[in-house]
């Protein structure tokens, strides 16, 4: 495949729209992204260009997307670029359009709480290496499945500590002096 995948950091500048179809559920956003650089002139930073993009997400992505998501929130989208175009009374139109496999907040503007989905785990395999959203887990208790079920980087197994305990007379825990 020749997808150009992007991730995107900006604004969400519309309400998103949900919309049930026949083959599934769709949101839609409209998203902003201004570039900001230095201006040695002025000694600061100004606003660049804007880049304006369509944003879609499809199925389990659409409803948790429609839930946590408004107008002027800071998000990340990673996902699929491509061009939709149509004709108008103007002639030939485009806009760019990220078919989204993740969306989340910006953390680097604000804090968030992350809630589970409750519909359970997908059956779908989940491959680290692959482009595109993971499935998302259960709200469960941690002893509720196996090892084997747990998926590797996303949850965490109950047991042994995997960090040392501190102890205050360890010598490598002092600080670095410059």
């Amino acid at each position: 495949m020749n997808d150009t995948f992007v991730t995107v950091v900006g604004n969400v500048v519309d309400s998103p729209r949900r919309v049930s179809l026949e083959n599934g559920a769709v949101t839609n956003f409209r998203m902003a992204s201004t570039a900001r650089r230095f201006d040695g002139a002025k000694e600061e930073f100004v606003d660049a260009s804007t880049f304006w993009v369509d944003v879609e997400c499809w199925n389990g992505l659409s409803s948790n997307v429609s839930a946590s998501v408004s107008k002027g929130d800071p998000v990340i989208v990673h996902g699929a670029l491509s061009t939709h175009s149509w004709e108008s009374e103007n002639g030939r139109r485009s806009t760019p359009r990220i078919r989204a496999f993740a969306v989340g907040p910006n953390l680097g503007r604000g804090t968030a709480v992350f809630k589970r989905d409750k519909s359970g785990r997908s059956s779908e395999p989940v491959d680290a290496n692959a482009s595109g959203a993971l499935s998302p887990a259960a709200e469960t208790p941690e002893d509720e499945f196996s090892s084997a079920e747990l998926l590797a980087g996303r949850d965490y197994e109950v047991g042994d500590p995997t960090l040392e305990e501190v102890t205050p007379t360890d010598p490598s825990l002092e600080p670095a002096h410059a």
